[in-house]
């Protein structure tokens, strides 16, 4: 679904060159759940950002299909991000003065073939929470806004940076249940960014990078639901 060829990514400051990918070749497989793992620093959110088309490489290739990614304008980026990638941060981002419902329908007006907001809530568990604001939510639940507003619009891709990094173990824990469960029941492609080992039990691939390469790649052969991982 999605191939990387050799991205490179480096960062200028004044004189100092920073390399924050250096040669990374990997694929993502329809339907998997893959944990990308590694330190800060290590240049997974930067890898993360160039697979979903918010950023571009220095050299490389990125294919989307049979859609060179890396020779695409702003336009055409913009045009896969809103088409085919969702994507889930550390923190929620959401509107503040809209209801959870609200918050879901900005990406559902926009989608081509989206799922009703309200669809999209109760598959992460918040039907009983779709009219309260972000203030009356907690921050688990937040981020389940969060995660039903990246899949309502039906998304190939669903990238998410960190997605417990701001939650304690059992909120996480939670979250990481509702990624799990998108994945194996819309079959959505899923990476998962985290600094945190014991998240990956429950991918079926652990990428692991250090300063800007992969050094493993490992398949698991008995994936592991997430509710049942000891933090």
């Amino acid at each position: 679904m999605l191939r990387a060829e050799a991205l490179s990514k480096v960062y200028h400051m004044g004189e100092v060159e920073i390399h924050a990918l250096r040669g990374v070749s990997l694929e993502l497989v329809s339907g998997e759940l893959v944990v990308l793992l590694g330190a800060s620093g290590s240049g997974k959110s930067t890898l993360l950002n160039i697979m979903g088309g918010l950023d571009t490489p220095t050299s490389g290739q990125l294919f989307y299909g049979d859609t060179a990614l890396h020779q695409a304008s702003d336009r055409e980026l913009t045009r896969f991000r809103r088409d085919h990638v969702g994507f889930v941060f550390q923190f929620y981002n959401l509107i503040p003065s809209l209801t959870a419902r609200e918050n879901v329908a900005m990406v559902t007006d926009i989608a081509r073939n989206p799922m009703r907001p309200e669809e999209a809530l109760e598959r992460v568990g918040l039907s009983g929470r779709m009219d309260h604001f972000p203030a009356q939510l907690s921050g688990g639940e937040q981020q389940r806004v969060a995660i039903a507003r990246a899949v309502a619009k039906r998304p190939e891709i669903l990238l998410c940076d960190e997605p417990t990094g701001a939650l304690d173990s059992n909120t996480g824990g939670l979250v990481l249940d509702v990624l799990q469960q998108i994945n194996q029941e819309l079959g959505t492609t899923t990476a998962v960014i985290t600094h945190n080992a014991i998240i990956a039990d429950m991918a079926n691939r652990v990428i692991r990078l250090s300063d800007g390469k992969i050094s493993d790649i490992h398949t698991n052969t008995t994936q592991r639901p997430a509710r049942e991982l000891q933090w």
